[in-house]
Formats: C-alpha cells, structure tokens, sequence
C-alpha cells in the first residue's frame, strides 16, 4: 500500500489493536501463582488463568486445572508495555513471526530482559509468550453483537502493512 494512500484514507492507517501475554507453567499451585504476581508486576493488571482443556497423564496435567495465566492489553497501555518487552528483544523481529493477517507473535526467554526488570529469588524466572493484534478503524463490525459483519479483503492489515507499522512506528528491525 501507497503513503499516500494512508494519507488520503484515515480508515486505512494501521493501529495497535490489543497485545496479549501469556505464561504457561504447565502446573497449577505455587508456580502458576508466581507467574501472576510477575504478570502483575510487569503489566499493573490482574491476569486471568486459563484451564487445560484435556487431561495428559505423561505431563501430570488434568483437564479442568489451571495451568497457564494471560493478560490482555489495549490502547496507550498496550503500546507502552509492547515497546518495553520489543526492547528485551533487541527491536528485533524475525519475518516469520508475522502472518497474513497482520498478527505478530513472538517469545521472550526469561522476564528479567525486559528493561526495569530485576531479578527476584521468590519469583523466579519465567518466559513468555507475546501476540500483537494490528488492525484498522472500523474492525468493529466483526466483533459487535448486533448486526455482525466480515471485514472486506481490501480492509484486511496484510502482512506487508504490519511489516511496515513495525517499522515505521516501533522503529523494529525485521529481518
């Protein structure tokens, strides 16, 4: 897509929709807590726990416990902690991690990378998962509950123009 396009067009600038962070510890109980208080510690929001889905005897995983804790993060929030946690990773993305529908996910090793982080002996230390939702004004209409209707294909971020937020906007390398 043309600069000028955007320019002329303000429904087809890019914007940050949501950036979700995820720990799974695999185990409910004082490790799954640590995770929260970590999660809480970095974001100042209160993560919800997510449950397994199936039983797996081999890992000591049964369905119905809690085994990983998520936080969901929107607007100026959002934008603040994805700088932070693009900062553990050096402001470097691989292409890879972008799909074609203008998602980007990627991983951080450990918790103390991310800038203003120390470690803590209680806590411990964990990695994380980070998805990027990237998404143009009037998306709306695919989420509502009344009258719900598909994004059109020349509406739709691609994988280019999620490249080019990143870019532009963050000031990340993609390589």
């Amino acid at each position: 897509m043309e600069a000028e396009e955007v320019q002329e067009n303000p429904m087809k600038k890019v914007r940050l929709g949501k950036v979700v962070i995820n720990i799974a510890v695999g185990k409910s109980g004082e490790r799954l807590e640590r995770a929260t208080k970590l999660l809480q510690q970095i974001t100042g929001q209160k993560p919800s726990e997510r449950k397994a889905k199936k039983t797996i005897r081999g890992f000591g995983i049964y369905r119905g416990e809690p085994i990983a804790v998520v936080v969901t993060l929107r607007k100026k929030k959002a934008m603040d902690i994805l700088k932070l946690l693009l900062q553990a990773k050096g402001n470097v993305i691989k292409a890879e991690s972008f799909d074609d529908k203008g998602n980007v996910s990627f991983g951080i090793k450990e918790h103390i990378d991310i800038p203003g982080m120390r470690y803590d002996p209680e806590i411990g230390i964990f990695g994380m998962d980070v998805s990027v939702q990237l998404e143009r004004a009037g998306y709306r209409v695919a989420r509502r509950k009344r009258t719900r209707a598909k994004i059109g294909r020349s509406h739709l971020v691609t994988k280019e123009d999620a490249i080019t937020f990143f870019k532009n906007v963050l000031g990340v390398e993609v390589r």
